[in-house]
């Protein structure tokens, strides 16, 4: 059985499809069978997996609006090892199509039954808000990994954003959790980032993953070659950083 997590943070700019692709990424290095959502119309996810959005014939809009399979829709990433369901533009009108359509929240889940057996990850890369595509992730996922800055406005939308994944599992999907908060552009000699830190790790507890993603310029180059951190340079320590993490995801897994 595939273990579907979301990656979602209502606030923007904080590292969510670049944690997505590398984690797709140090999954897949690990052998794991990964699958890769990309529910943000931008279409960052599909392109940082080396997926041109223009050319899809398919895309997660047609998964939502039954138009087409997982299995017809899905592309491999060949930079990264892992499968994409790929977004581009159109998917900013299924928000309007999708209002008036039956079981609207749960499409995604239901779309991804038939391929539940070809995966050991699926990841969800969420956009920045709490719109129907979000909602879609939160109801198709048994958990969410929440990115975030160690500064003084994280915390105020981690709060949101809690508030929102207790909605979600009152009301539409009681597997939901949170499965970690990950530390993401960290530098440790900034001190209000390490303060920030310690209260994460005082208030959630072993919520928090011990792996820190460090702020590193080859992640933030890798997407302008079509290519995820740990291809683009496995030795950096971005990308060491996130394999770290994919193993540390793998290990959590096993206790969820």
């Amino acid at each position: 059985m595939a273990r579907i997590f979301c990656i979602a943070n209502q606030k923007g700019g904080v590292g969510k499809t670049t944690t997505s692709v590398n984690l797709a990424a140090g999954l897949a290095a690990q052998g794991q069978r990964v699958l890769l959502i990309d529910l943000d119309p931008q279409g960052n996810a599909t392109m940082g997996s080396g997926v041109d959005k223009r050319s899809l014939a398919r895309s997660v809009y047609h998964v939502l609006l039954g138009l087409a399979t997982i299995a017809q829709a899905r592309v491999k990433s060949e930079a990264g090892g892992y499968d994409v369901l790929g977004a581009n533009r159109d998917l900013a009108g299924a928000e309007v199509e999708l209002v008036d359509l039956d079981d609207r929240e749960t499409r995604l889940k239901t779309a991804l039954v038939p391929v539940d057996a070809d995966y050991d990850f699926v990841l969800i890369d969420c956009p920045p808000s709490l719109s129907l595509l979000t909602l879609n992730g939160l109801c198709a996922a048994h958990g969410v990994v929440i990115p975030m800055q160690c500064e003084y406005f994280a915390l105020e939308g981690l709060t949101d954003l809690v508030n929102t994944i207790k909605r979600v599992h009152a009301n539409l999907n009681a597997d939901l959790k949170i499965i970690g908060l990950l530390r993401v552009m960290f530098d440790p000699r900034m001190t209000l980032q390490q303060q920030v830190s310690d209260q994460l790790e005082g208030h959630f507890g072993d919520k928090v993953f011990k792996t820190i993603i460090p702020r590193n310029v080859r992640l933030a180059e890798a997407p302008s070659y079509g290519l995820p951190g740990v291809a683009y340079d496995r030795s950096s320590r971005g990308a060491q950083a996130y394999l770290s993490f994919g193993a540390e995801m793998i290990e959590r897994v096993k206790t969820l």
